[in-house]
């Protein structure tokens, strides 16, 4: 009986001071509240330096969020030194994460970017919603025109921009040797199930960008006309996942007025968001110059195109209407001060375009930011229909203008 006493003794002892410890730990409880009636699944953001205050961390202490049964919640540290999570919140409620010290839990990421030289000097990103491309100082000194931004439209929330680039390259090594040989017919076999412009079950490209705007990029404007940018120069990769992807860029400088303009540009792509996040500025601007963004209109089928107070969007039939039988849904949206928004009209168009829904920015000034939203879902993929498409342009409006609040106790 002595000895069962004791072992009882024992363990009421450990239970008191790991109880005495939890005590003494440093917690911090985060409350993200939602003041709109929308239900809301999205990417919030605190300060790191906030964390390392809170919980007195040192060199190489790492920390942990929680939710209130105590499962990790993913985050990333960014470039900015801005802490991001995914939370959850229902209408007009509220719901508490804790953060404290700890080993966060290994995630795979949701998002992913990078430069692709399989095919020239591309730099592709993509979440689990879609993925996007712009072209390098390769592309531009072959002499190819192209200078928006390209969709790669996906079905599934895996990661398919780095096997599409890969399966195309090999199919298209394939095809080459067999057209050399004079084996047409395999030749054609090999296209149809290796080519990224072909829907393999996930997704493809199936979008023309060509020398406009694409699906979002920015441009200055002089008398109403665009003034068309060219292909990046200069790159750096600022964030990688597994929550955001975020891409700086330069442009060789143009002269415009006589005065050098070097434009700048940041791209950043969270998970489960439709639309990227653009800012655009420029270095030795002019006076009296506008700046647009907006997406490219093809002459193919112009009448599913709308103007909103803040926003842009457009149904785009494909680069090849009878075969693909669907639609990319395209938008760019202007939540914060915009002029107007407008569609600009080709008066000497190429065949295959009708011109550009933008929205301008009237007299900015030098190195003054731009910001707005641009982004694109697919009819085979997670919007069905225009409908749908303009939905979530409402909401993503609403939500931006209704910002989930983070209270930090």
């Amino acid at each position: 009986m002595k000895i069962i006493k004791f072992k009882c003794s024992l363990t009421i002892m450990l239970l008191f001071f790991s109880f005495f410890a939890m005590s003494q730990e440093k917690v911090m409880t985060l409350e993200v509240v939602n003041k709109s009636t929308l239900q809301r699944h999205e990417i919030v953001a605190l300060s790191l330096g906030r964390i390392i205050k809170g919980l007195d961390l040192h060199d190489k202490q790492s920390f942990v969020i929680r939710k209130i049964n105590n499962m990790d919640v993913e985050y990333q540290i960014c470039h900015d030194n801005q802490v991001i999570f995914e939370a959850d919140v229902r209408p007009e409620s509220k719901t508490i994460y804790y953060i404290k010290r700890g080993l966060p839990l290994k995630h795979e990421s949701h998002v992913k970017g990078g430069i692709y030289k399989d095919r020239k000097d591309d730099i592709a990103w993509e979440n689990d919603r879609g993925a996007y491309r712009i072209y390098g100082p390769a592309l531009q000194h072959s002499g190819e025109k192209a200078y928006g931004i390209d969709i790669w439209v996906k079905n599934t929330p895996e990661l398919v921009v780095a096997n599409r680039y890969k399966m195309d390259k090999a199919g298209s090594i394939e095809n080459k040797q067999l057209r050399d040989n004079g084996y047409i017919t395999s030749a054609d076999s090999i296209n149809l199930l290796t080519s990224f412009h072909i829907d393999h079950g996930n997704g493809y490209d199936p979008y023309q960008v060509g020398p406009t705007l694409g699906c979002g990029a920015p441009a200055l404007m002089k008398e109403g006309k665009l003034i068309m940018p060219w292909c990046y120069d200069k790159y750096n990769i600022l964030d990688n996942g597994p929550l955001r992807f975020t891409v700086s860029l330069t442009y060789k400088p143009t002269i415009i007025d006589g005065k050098k303009v070097t434009e700048h540009r940041i791209i950043s792509l969270d998970k489960g968001s439709f639309f990227n996040h653009i800012t655009v500025w420029y270095n030795g601007l002019p006076d009296n110059y506008d700046v647009a963004a907006g997406v490219v209109v093809h002459s193919a089928d112009s009448t599913t195109t709308y103007l909103g107070k803040n926003y842009v969007q457009y149904a785009d039939p494909t680069d090849n209407i009878e075969i693909n039988n669907s639609q990319v849904y395209v938008a760019c949206i202007f939540p914060e001060s915009i002029d107007t928004t407008t569609y600009l009209h080709y008066t000497e168009k190429p065949s295959e375009y009708t011109g550009h829904l933008v929205g301008i920015k009237k007299n900015i000034h030098d190195e003054q930011k731009f910001n707005y939203y641009s982004g694109a879902s697919w009819s085979n993929g997670f919007v069905y229909s225009q409908k749908m498409w303009q939905l979530c342009i409402d909401e993503f409006i609403q939500k931006y203008k209704n910002p989930l609040e983070l209270i930090i106790k």
